[in-house]
């Protein structure tokens, strides 16, 4: 086997077969080669060949049929048995690769057949209808950039937690599909209606009461997302998509839609997904996701110089649009407008950035959000003292503060 040499084609470095499969080093690139046989093949080229340093004498690979990213970067979501989280801290700009998604599941991905998929529609309707993933796309499209989080999107309690760890439950999609709307207008909705039921495909059969103003507001049946068939773990062929509201009500692979004038009490909304606030109440039916922001960079686990800094995160709203992010440099005593470099859109992640020299001292950086509604990020103890010390894990969107030591280690602060 011979690597080929494109300033000498026909008569290329040659290199053992061993050498070049055990190298001592981890694999760097993938090249082209041409085996005994005279054929060109793909393979891995370990960096201690020497090989990899002038890229400009190695031919690289053709094009192929799918795309990959750089062996160099290793971006990952970390999951748990239920749920794994994007590496909000690892992404540029405001779309979440559709492969690093944030996943929550109840009874984990069902495998459905596109060709045999159904969403039936009925109830308090003129007409009850049953739509195949054909017919949904025979309707007038819509594509929205929103983001999507998980109500239970908050974790605290140790220094070594990253943006992943903290909040990595939120991440924002172009959205493809039709209306609800449009496919309730095609039902005929009766006179006196003003829920429905959504009801999913998984072996949790998960469903969520959803009031009929959604429904005709902005609510969505995606079948795209960033482009193509929306993924299998994100509700492939298709899912209900309602932005702005806690994850768990825009129910994947929906295959039924009932309309009906009170909410259906499931157990979704009854034994999970409420909230105690104070005097012993529940709060139930919290659909929307409140203003939060959070700084990625600088964040664990990385380290900082003395010097220019560009603070940088994300900030979003289920109420629409975010129309300030502050950033505090020294633990909360005063606060800076950050820079909001756009797009700033409706229900949607925001960019934030602000410029900070450092001087080397131990301090805290934080952010909060403000939205269109005026609502204003609270801190953990604003949120105690509205709901009550036993306030649950629910729509916790409290103010994260990282700790900036001497040495440059930035670490989480907890939360009590």
């Amino acid at each position: 086997m011979e690597i080929i040499n494109m300033d000498n084609p026909g008569g290329g470095k040659k290199i053992s077969r061993r050498k070049l499969l055990l190298g001592g080093a981890a694999t760097a690139a993938v090249v082209l080669v041409k085996s005994s046989f005279g054929k060109i093949v793909q393979t891995s080229l370990p960096e201690s060949s020497g090989l990899l340093a002038d890229p400009t004498k190695l031919l690289g690979t053709f094009p192929g049929e799918i795309g990959t990213r750089s062996g160099f970067e290793s971006l990952a979501k970390k999951p748990t048995f239920t749920s794994s989280r994007t590496p909000i801290q690892s992404l540029y700009g405001t779309i979440t690769p559709s492969d690093l998604h944030f996943e929550r599941h109840h009874a984990g991905v069902p495998v459905m057949d596109p060709g045999k998929y159904e969403l039936l529609i009925h109830g308090m309707v003129d007409s009850s209808m049953v739509f195949s993933l054909d017919d949904l796309k025979r309707f007038p499209s819509v594509t929205r950039i929103a983001f999507l989080e998980c109500s239970g999107n908050f974790r605290t309690g140790k220094l070594e937690m990253s943006p992943q760890d903290i909040c990595g439950l939120t991440s924002q999609s172009e959205w493809t599909g039709v209306m609800l709307s449009t496919l309730l207008r095609e039902v005929g909705v009766e006179s006196g209606a003003s829920w429905l039921l959504a009801e999913g495909s998984d072996a949790a059969v998960m469903t969520r009461s959803i009031p009929l103003r959604k429904a005709l507001d902005d609510a969505m049946i995606v079948y795209a997302q960033n482009g193509e068939a929306i993924r299998p773990e994100q509700g492939y062929p298709a899912r209900l998509f309602l932005p702005g509201w806690e994850g768990n009500t825009s129910i994947k692979w929906i295959r039924r839609i009932e309309v009906g004038d009170q909410p259906y009490m499931t157990r979704e909304e009854t034994s999970k997904y409420t909230e105690e606030v104070k005097d012993g109440k529940i709060r139930q039916f919290s659909f929307e996701m409140d203003a939060r922001s959070i700084i990625t960079y600088p964040a664990f686990p990385q380290h900082i110089e003395r010097g220019w800094v560009e603070i940088r995160g994300i900030a979003w709203s289920g109420r629409g649009r975010i129309v300030k992010v502050e950033v505090s440099t020294d633990a909360g005593k005063s606060w800076y407008t950050a820079n909001l470099p756009g797009p700033v859109l409706d229900k949607a992640h925001t960019q934030f950035k602000f410029l900070w020299q450092w001087n080397g001292d131990e301090t805290e950086i934080l952010s909060r959000a403000t939205d269109e509604t005026g609502y204003l990020q609270p801190t953990m103890q604003q949120l105690i003292a509205a709901r009550g010390e036993s306030m649950g894990g629910y729509h916790l969107n409290p103010i994260t503060a990282w700790y900036i030591r001497r040495d440059g280690q930035v670490l989480h602060r907890p939360e009590r």
